[in-house]
């Protein structure tokens, strides 16, 4: 049997009507059901990035192909985070949906923001912006005061909407930042199903 998964290239929509090339995590034999992962946002997605790798190596067992795919700015990608736009991604994981045939997604937290239309699926924990990115202010109010660099939630936000703002090690741009602001999670399509996190 071939090594289990690999990471292959797909090309990612940019701005202007090019493509850009991202990589993907892929557990791929050519099966009929062909599960795509989005995971949660900015810091959470690396804190379970090992997770998701081991369900779609378990899936892979029980006979799912999978992909986990990455967007602009994230994990390999040479792009630059803080130009990424909200809806950018959106159009990233509709046609990564499309180029790997994903039969079904599952969502994970602030990913379920980024669901493309038409497929059925889970939501796993779903999260609207606006509290994604409070937890991410949050952590850099934190880090501010024991640095002795104390900050107010409101400048932070301020900045964060004219300039950017680097969140738990991420650079936000103006326009991803105002995004989440107001982000919330996309009408639930037949066929969606939610896990919620106590599940």
């Amino acid at each position: 049997m071939s090594t289990p998964f690999k990471f292959v290239e797909w090309p990612c929509p940019a701005p202007g009507g090019d493509t850009r090339t991202e990589a993907a995590l892929v557990f791929d034999r050519g099966r009929d059901m062909r599960l795509m992962v989005i995971p949660p946002l900015f810091d959470e997605a690396n804190k379970l990035r090992r997770l998701l790798v081991e369900m779609l190596r378990r899936l892979d067992a029980a006979g799912i192909d999978g992909v986990l795919p990455d967007l602009p700015g994230t994990n390999e990608s040479l792009a630059p985070l803080a130009r990424q736009t909200l809806e950018n991604w959106r159009t990233g994981t509709a046609a990564a949906a499309a180029h790997f045939r994903a039969t079904g997604v599952l969502t994970v937290r602030g990913g379920a923001l980024l669901r493309p239309d038409g497929l059925p699926g889970w939501d796993y924990a779903p999260q609207e912006g606006p509290k994604t990115l409070r937890a991410m202010v949050r952590a850099r109010l934190i880090a501010s005061k024991e640095a002795g660099n104390e900050e107010t939630r409101e400048e932070i936000e301020t900045r964060g909407r004219a300039e950017g703002v680097t969140l738990a090690g991420w650079q936000i741009g103006p326009e991803m930042f105002s995004a989440l602001e107001a982000a919330e999670l996309p009408p639930r399509e037949d066929g969606v199903s939610v896990i919620e996190q106590e599940t």
